[in-house]
């Protein structure tokens, strides 16, 4: 194809094919024939999902695990709001991701007709940029910026729209091509000295390791730095295994132990270095109530303005090299001071079921951590097992254990699933509950189409039982949350799925150490009693 007989949909596909894009997920439409031929001709594999919602988290996940931007791609009207939950899980979990949009012809744009929507006014909150390729000769500068924007410090949701007619334009450009040369940045020399100069003054200092911390080779420095000074870490969900929980260091996350907190470890500590943490995610009330902690920020954004977070210090630069000079700078090393507060959370996570109790998620995940190797990955939906999962599950090496806890969106572990299959060599695991699995398990459809492997756990209480807990909590009653379900074997098997429902914890083991590992794709039914 010579660049004068190119249109503007095939001009935007070189551009993805300039910045390295393997796959584009999506559901097409009519204002979408140019862009799909395009697709058709290109290198790239364009993945139909059954619902848009399910392309968007795929992205979303993909990017999470590669650290490139994940692509999904929508038509315009109700395709474009159907996109809306998982470009917005990326812009709050910090995971690259580019949403295309298709939109009618620019004639009919000034008026009300067929399926027009304010598409780009309606992303600008959720995305870090957002445009509408109205003329074909800024489509490459917008892709290249729409790719810069969504994997550059943080990370996040960036959003094109392209109408059909300037799709099918005649355009005479060619692709920017893809450069990986903004600088990475240093911190302020006096900042890392009144840093280090906190540190040495605390007496149980603690380390705060948020989502930030899993990213590039920011888990390695993180390691280094808990092996020189023996600082203590806990994490947020998103930042498990940013430290191994096998480390005698690690007191796995902040509502990990018998009584929450880090096994009260996080009480007792005086300073907290936080790196990569987002607010967002985990609110500080929680573990500075008192305000009474001595805070110390390191990351790529200054902190956000809280009464709870108002940090002595912020060191705003790549966290890596943050750590590696903060490092440098502790001439001391402190005793492991929350010993006890490691046992109890290390015994906690461990413990196994007797053989005649009840299914408990917390009961199971002894089982799968041994079913899996430590690279494998596992994705939580979210619900009432997330959070056992986020306490108990012991992660040995960076994104592979992915949760999603900035939106905290249900629905996004089968098409995290399918998007995982692809991103990674390892054997995958989805933990998923009734509600938030049947809120995308069309997607098992695409998974089989794809003949992808992976396993599904889903926990089956029958209702949305996160909500209950906390409804019973605040009110001690529930109202609302109580499900009905099909036959989920039954529906698994329809799909082309193997599918098991244990009736014992040794069954469920055996299960478990068949199946991970394999090149099937199966669903495991666990029935959970309230």
């Amino acid at each position: 194809m010579t660049q004068d007989t190119q249109n503007g949909a095939e001009l935007l596909v070189r551009c993805l094919e300039t910045e390295g894009v393997e796959y584009v997920f999506g559901l097409p439409g009519e204002e979408l024939t140019d862009l799909m031929m395009a697709l058709k001709a290109s290198d790239i594999t364009f993945v139909p999902v059954r619902h848009e919602q399910g392309a968007a988290f795929m992205a979303d996940v993909y990017g999470r695990l590669t650290g490139e931007t994940g692509v999904c791609l929508a038509t315009l009207g109700p395709g474009a709001t159907n996109l809306l939950t998982g470009v917005a899980d990326a812009h709050l979990d910090k995971s690259p991701l580019l949403a295309i949009t298709g939109q009618g012809a620019r004639e009919r744009l000034h008026k009300e007709s067929h399926q027009k929507l304010d598409i780009v006014g309606v992303y600008e909150s959720i995305v870090k940029w957002n445009a509408q390729l109205d003329d074909t000769d800024i489509i490459p500068e917008s892709v290249r910026k729409a790719f810069k924007l969504a994997e550059w410090e943080k990370p996040g949701a960036t959003h094109l729209e392209l109408p059909e007619d300037v799709a099918g334009e005649r355009v005479n450009q060619s692709p920017l091509e893809a450069r990986q040369n903004v600088a990475r940045a240093e911190p302020n020399t006096e900042a890392l000295d009144r840093a280090a100069d906190y540190l040495h003054e605390a007496s149980q200092p603690l380390l705060l390791a948020g989502n930030g911390a899993v990213r590039a080779d920011a888990s390695e420095r993180l390691q280094a730095f808990v092996q020189e000074t023996n600082i203590p870490v806990v994490s947020t969900y998103m930042a498990k295994g940013a430290i191994s929980d096998r480390n005698e260091h690690s007191l796995m996350t902040l509502d990990s132990g018998p009584d929450g907190q880090a096994g009260g470890a996080v009480a007792e500590s005086d300073c907290v270095l936080t790196v990569g943490y987002d607010i967002a995610e985990h609110d500080p009330a929680g573990w500075n109530p008192e305000k009474s902690k001595t805070v110390l920020h390191l990351d790529h954004e200054p902190a956000e303005v809280y009464e709870h977070y108002n940090p002595e210090v912020e060191l705003i630069a790549d966290v890596a090299i943050g750590l590696a000079q903060l490092t440098d700078r502790l001439d001391t090393s402190w005793e492991t001071w929350c010993r006890e507060a490691h046992k109890r959370v290390l015994s906690s996570a461990t413990q196994k079921p007797d053989d005649d109790e009840p299914f408990t998620v917390r009961g199971t995940l002894p089982s799968l951590r041994d079913a899996m190797n430590d690279d494998d990955v596992l994705i939580s939906d979210v619900g009432s097992h997330k959070m056992a999962i986020a306490k108990h599950f012991p992660a040995v090496q960076p994104n592979t254990c992915l949760i999603s806890n900035g939106l905290a969106s249900m629905g996004i572990g089968v098409p995290g699933g399918v998007a995982a299959d692809l991103a990674v060599d390892e054997n995958v695991v989805v933990a998923t509950g009734d509600g938030g699995f049947l809120m995308n398990a069309a997607e098992l459809n695409t998974a089989a189409r794809l003949d992808a492997s992976f396993t599904v756990l889903l926990y089956n209480d029958n209702e949305y039982g996160l909500i209950t807990e906390e409804f019973q909590e605040e009110s001690g009653d529930t109202y609302g949350t109580k499900l009905t379900n099909p036959e989920f074997v039954s529906l698994a098997e329809s799909f082309d799925v193997d599918a098991y429902r244990p009736t014992s914890w040794q069954k469920l083991s055996d299960i478990l150490a068949e199946t991970v590992g394999n090149d099937d794709l199966t669903l495991i039914e666990i029935p959970l009693d309230r």
